[in-house]
């Protein structure tokens, strides 16, 4: 996301994100991560002792860095060329986007199997979908303008579902043909 900011900064005329906004984002996506130490533990991860890969981690915060950038990038274009958001909505409409595929990502880390092979744990399941909802949500909620959040058209909305869609369906295949193959 700090690569996405930078970027969208310098090719924007208008700050892609407010700071409140910035500091919601961050407080609302960390909330599941209270919860990662209920969750289930996949058989194969206890079948041995594994030893950090250091290596491996730096290519998979690459990868997935890289990749969440360009689901950010694809986020921009769609908001500004194809529905000619104003600020608001495009403020409002990559907050939902970047809320959602942080949740996502978790769900696709948390396991090295395909995540519907994986069950999560019942408290960090429950706590994922509620920030979901939330990132959904949120903006047409009558305190949203606080953060300058505003109800998003349909349109909109349904844009940013498919976005998170495509890159949740793109996470599990990089997971599954590109990281694990290192």
């Amino acid at each position: 996301n700090m690569l996405s900011m930078a970027v969208a900064s310098l090719m924007l005329p208008f700050l892609p994100f407010l700071a409140a906004q910035v500091l919601l984002n961050n407080f609302l996506s960390d909330i599941p991560a209270l919860a990662i130490g209920t969750d289930n533990v996949d058989d194969e991860a206890l079948t041995a002792p594994k030893r950090w890969n250091i290596g491996y981690i730096q290519r998979f915060m690459v990868v997935f860095g890289l990749q969440s950038s360009l689901f950010d990038f694809i986020t921009f274009m769609i908001l500004l060329h194809y529905f000619h958001a104003d600020i608001p909505s495009f403020r409002t409409g990559w907050f939902t986007e970047s809320l959602i595929t942080q949740i996502l990502i978790l769900l696709i880390i948390r396991t090295r199997i395909h995540i519907w092979k994986s069950k999560p744990g019942r408290l960090l399941l429950l706590i994922m979908i509620a920030i979901l909802l939330l990132a959904i949500l949120l903006p047409y909620f009558p305190f949203s303008s606080y953060f300058e959040l505003y109800p998003l058209p349909g349109s909109i909305l349904a844009g940013i579902l498919i976005i998170a869609t495509l890159y949740l369906i793109s996470a599990e295949g990089i997971k599954k043909f590109v990281l694990m193959k290192l």
